[in-house]
C-alpha cells in the first residue's frame, strides 16, 4: 500500500515510516505539517493518508481540517487520524462528514504493532475503525438516550465492537459466541436504533453513535472545540 504520513513529531514520523516500510508498505511522503498535503496527495497518489490531529503552526485543528478537506475532495481516499487524547468532537466531524474509509486512533495504539498494522489494512480495504476509548465515551455519554436504552448489555457490546471495525467473526471470538448469534444481535440492534442494515451498516452505526452523543445536533465540519 502507498501511504502518506503527516506528523510533526520527527520521532513518531520516522518511526511510522520504518514500521510501515518494514511491513511491506511504501511511504510516498512524510510531511511535518499540513501545508503541502493537498499537493502531495495529487503528486504521490497514496492509497492511505495518516495525519496527526494537532499540527503546526497552532497545534489546534490543522490536522483535522486537512483530513476533512481530503475527505471532501478525495472521497475514496482512506484516512487515518491519530490523536494524543480522546477528542470526541473531532471524531464527530470526521464520521458525519463526507468521505469513505476512516480510522480514528489514539497514538498509544501504535505501540501494539500487530494491531496497528491490522488496522492499516482494514482501513485501506475500505473499513472504518474507531478507537475503543472513543467508542466507550460515545456510548457512556449518551447511555440514557432512548434508543441506546433499548439495547441489552450484549447488544451494546456488539455495537461497540462494530464501531471498532471488528468483523462478525472477530466479534464472535471476542464474546465467545457463534457468528450466527452475532448476526442476530446486529439485526436486533439495528432495529432498535431505527437503522436499516445494508452494505454501509458499519458507517451508519458510527454515524448513529455520534448523532446520539450530540443529542441529535449536527456537528459543523472544520471546527473544533
Amino acid at each position: 500500500m502507498r501511504i502518506l504520513i503527516c506528523e510533526d513529531s520527527t520521532l513518531l514520523r520516522e518511526g511510522l515510516v520504518r514500521l510501515l516500510e518494514d511491513a511491506g508498505h511504501t511511504v510516498v511522503a512524510a510531511l511535518p505539517d499540513a501545508g503541502g498535503i493537498a499537493d502531495a496527495v495529487v503528486e504521490s497518489t497514496p492509497d492511505l493518508c495518516i495525519l496527526d490531529v494537532r499540527l503546526p503552526p497552532t497545534y489546534t485543528d490543522e490536522g483535522i481540517r486537512a483530513a476533512l478537506a481530503l475527505r471532501a475532495t478525495h472521497a475514496r481516499l482512506p484516512v487515518l487520524v491519530l490523536s494524543q487524547y480522546v477528542e470526541e468532537r473531532y471524531a464527530s466531524d470526521l464520521i458525519t462528514g463526507p468521505g469513505g474509509a476512516l480510522g480514528y486512533l489514539l497514538k498509544d495504539r501504535v505501540a501494539d504493532v500487530a494491531d496497528f498494522l491490522d488496522t492499516i489494512e482494514r482501513i485501506g480495504a475500505g473499513g472504518t475503525v474507531l478507537d475503543p476509548e472513543v467508542v466507550q465515551q460515545l456510548l457512556t455519554r449518551r447511555a440514557r438516550d432512548e434508543r441506546l436504552a433499548r439495547l441489552t448489555d450484549r447488544e451494546r457490546s456488539v455495537l461497540a465492537l462494530i464501531a471498532e471495525g471488528k468483523s462478525n467473526s472477530a466479534i464472535a471470538s471476542t464474546l465467545f459466541v457463534s457468528e450466527a448469534s452475532v448476526e442476530k444481535y446486529i439485526t436486533s440492534l439495528f432495529h432498535k436504533l431505527d437503522l436499516e442494515q445494508d452494505d454501509q451498516g458499519n458507517r451508519r452505526v458510527l454515524a448513529a453513535l455520534v448523532h446520539l452523543e450530540l443529542g441529535g445536533a449536527q456537528p459543523q465540519n472544520g471546527t473544533a472545540s
